[in-house]
């Protein structure tokens, strides 16, 4: 791939080295602390010398003699060699159960091993041994292989040192590892990209830069795994202008089109903020494949482009790329966030089609998204047949169920995981709680929050307080939740306070809301929903001079929300409809239907609500407000849908209590079903009744 090296800083690494001293290592050497010559002489020091931090820890070899004659010794080693016991049926066995990837098993029978040291052991079998430590994860299983082996006096070869570092880094065990590399007789590429390699997957992206810039001193050679990683640690740091450094110099070494070094590039341009270079790298490369896409289509999505990444996963499929699971988990996510049911549909149909369709990845990616997107039954099918579930899945569907108002599920699916076997984590808590809260389950909820530090030693946080103050809220027991709050054992936060400033709204105490409200002030000045929120307290206590004072407060801090929205779903094309908005094609069927629909709730008692101002309502739609975009959009939804169809709305605010009372009743005379979600949770109207009971 031709790269223009103006674009992209014709550096060398010798001026990587001299900006990173000044701008990331200040003050601290580059080369202090390091023990070992950069020349490439051999190290003669025997593997017997090493010492990890594992032999700090009392493991340690055989205590030696102080004074032994040369030649005694050399008579000791060669009679130890000829008396070594024979084990090749053992070690045979550890290399059978490690190759079938029974690695437990295998470390089971070393202990065979170590109950005497002097078997004739070889390099395969402590090579299986290091696979079997590396499958596990078992850092008592390194520390008992290292140990065996100091204690059996085995002097390992350049591969198997390499592979000991592998087995250290890849358990997490970096001090251990960089002790170990430090010791080491002699190094080559390899054994420098390994823990570089572990330093930047553990985060420490400075020492391995350290390191990169030593190694090349020593090795004046770099090829384009090495470029690839030094990339990636650059996009850790968020630091493009080393990247860019990074990526002239993998030009000038020739490996500038390496598949690896592009799509480090594409990742790293991406988090660094440039996702114009992103694509001019995924645009150059001679071969695209499926990572590049992956990469790119992600690089999108995270900077907000979601349509741009829809776009480029149809140009993906049409050009013939095989596509994989983390494929379609991104484009799952993305119309999650575009609300787009049917591209969703699409995606879960080429998860199916390509072979993926029992991937957890992307079934708890489709799980999440029907729960967000008003298909619970959908999700709960795709969430039935995973043949593996992880506590994310459980999780989702869970908080699913919470969100669409049905607790009793929520709590049901719970139990089950309990009785799986299945571990909850604080999310999942928070899922159950959150749907407690939401159907009003006072004593179930409070049943699971004193099981959390009792039986499953999981401290509550402040957003497990809040889902149990907006629980006592629900049931009018403002007192109760004042007292949580006072009695948890932090800082009442956000999240709590607003939790009982909603309880009092709806009560109409304005004596505590008012000081609930006060303490929020003082957390989010810049919020608006609180202050309104303490507006329509006053509004419905008639308290209009206090009113008057809260709009005051906000004109003077210029605080104004930005005007509510909702948009349905109709033969796969969305249509957006603003309070008072006349610019849809339709607008006077629409507006017809609205006015019909309004007269035939009046009938059943329905009055438009002048007087509250809302949270997510602006002063302009107080004169719209019998055609807010909720009833626009439903009137829109009833012209072009069959009467069984269920309505799907989304509203990018909270449903203000008009709309809330009005559309219980337009649910009611048509006998559809309609679905609202809003900033807050799902609302089912069906039959005059909402899923939300009135609370939200």
């Amino acid at each position: 791939m031709e790269v223009p090296l103006l674009r992209y800083q014709s550096i060398s690494l010798d001026q990587i080295q001299s900006s990173y001293d000044k701008k990331v290592f200040k003050h601290k050497s580059l080369f202090s602390g390091y023990s070992f010559s950069l020349d490439r002489r051999k190290w003669k020091i025997p593997f017997r010398r090493i010492r990890c931090s594992l032999m700090e820890q009392g493991l340690k070899p055989r205590p030696k003699p102080n004074k032994v004659d040369i030649e005694e010794l050399k008579e000791s080693k060669v009679h130890e060699n000829q008396v070594k016991k024979p084990c090749a049926g053992l070690c045979s066995q550890i290399e059978k159960l490690v190759l079938n990837k029974k690695y437990r098993e295998a470390l089971e029978l070393f202990e065979i091993l170590e109950l005497e040291v002097g078997f004739d052991v070889g390099s395969s079998t402590y090579d299986a041994l290091v696979s079997a430590c590396i499958g596990l994860k078992s850092i008592r299983g390194v520390k008992r292989v290292c140990n065996y082996m100091l204690s059996n006096r085995f002097e390992p070869d350049l591969y198997l040192r390499n592979r000991l570092l592998l087995m250290h880094v890849k358990c997490g065990m970096m001090i251990d590892a960089r002790k170990l590399f430090d010791e080491m007789p002699e190094r080559n590429l390899v054994t420098w990209n390994m823990l570089i390699v572990g330093l930047i997957d553990s985060g420490d992206y400075i020492e391995a830069f350290e390191l990169f810039l030593i190694m090349w001193e020593e090795f004046s050679d770099g090829g384009s795994r090495t470029f690839a990683t030094m990339i990636r640690a650059s996009a850790g740091l968020g630091d493009i202008s080393v990247g860019k450094q990074l990526h002239s110099c993998a030009v000038k070494m020739g490996v500038g089109d390496d598949t690896f070094v592009c799509c480090a590039l594409i990742d790293m341009y991406s988090k660094c903020g440039s996702i114009a270079d992103s694509q001019f790298v995924f645009d150059e490369m001679p071969e695209k494949i499926t990572v590049a896409w992956n990469t790119i289509i992600a690089g999108y999505a995270l900077h907000g482009y979601s349509e741009e990444a829809l776009d480029l996963y149809y140009e993906m499929r049409d050009s013939g790329v095989k596509m994989d699971q983390f494929t379609f988990s991104m484009i799952i996510r993305i119309c999650a966030r575009l609300a787009s049911v049917e591209h969703a549909k699409q995606a879960h149909a080429g998860l199916v089609r390509h072979g993926f369709g029992l991937d957890i990845v992307a079934n708890t990616a489709l799980v999440d998204f029907y729960s967000k997107w008003g298909r619970i039954e959908d999700a709960r099918h795709v969430f039935n047949k995973m043949p593996c579930k992880n506590v994310i899945s459980w999780n989702a569907l869970i908080g699913g169920y919470g969100n669409h108002g049905r607790g009793e599920e929520a709590v049901e699916l719970f139990e089950q995981m309990l009785l799986e076997g299945m571990r909850p984590n604080h999310v999942t808590f928070l899922a159950v709680l959150s749907a407690c809260s939401h159907s009003g389950l006072s004593e179930r909820g409070w049943e699971i929050f004193q099981s959390m530090g009792r039986d499953h030693k999981i401290k509550p946080r402040a957003m497990h307080y809040a889902c149990m103050i907006e629980l006592l809220g629900r049931e009018g027991l403002l007192d109760e939740a004042f007292a949580l709050i006072r009695g948890a054992p932090f800082k009442p936060t956000a999240n709590m306070w607003a939790a009982l400033l909603t309880a009092c709204r709806v009560h109409g105490n304005l004596e505590l809301g008012k000081f609930a409200a006060e303490k929020l002030y003082g957390m989010e000045p810049e919020k608006l929903c609180n202050y309104v929120v303490l507006l329509n307290i006053y509004n419905s206590s008639g308290k209009l001079k206090e009113a008057a004072n809260v709009v005051q407060t906000l004109r003077r801090k210029g605080l104004r929300m930005l005007p509510a929205c909702s948009w349905i779903e109709v033969k796969k094309q969305s249509h957006v409809f603003y309070s008072g908005d006349k610019s849809h094609v339709q607008t006077k069927e629409i507006y017809q239907k609205v006015d019909s629909l309004m007269r035939e709730i009046s009938k059943h008692g329905y009055v438009p609500e002048e007087k509250t101002l809302l949270p997510d309502v602006d002063e302009q739609e107080q004169h719209v407000l019998l055609y807010h975009s909720e009833k626009l959009a439903i009137a829109f939804g009833l012209i072009n849908t069959t009467d069984w169809t269920p309505l799907q709305i989304v509203q990018s605010h909270r449903i203000c209590c008009d709309c809330h009372n009005a559309v219980k009743l337009i649910a009611m005379v048509t006998g559809r079903e309609i679905v609202v979600r809003d900033s807050s949770r799902f609302h089912h109207f069906k039959n005059g009744i909402c899923s939300c009971g009135d609370y939200w």
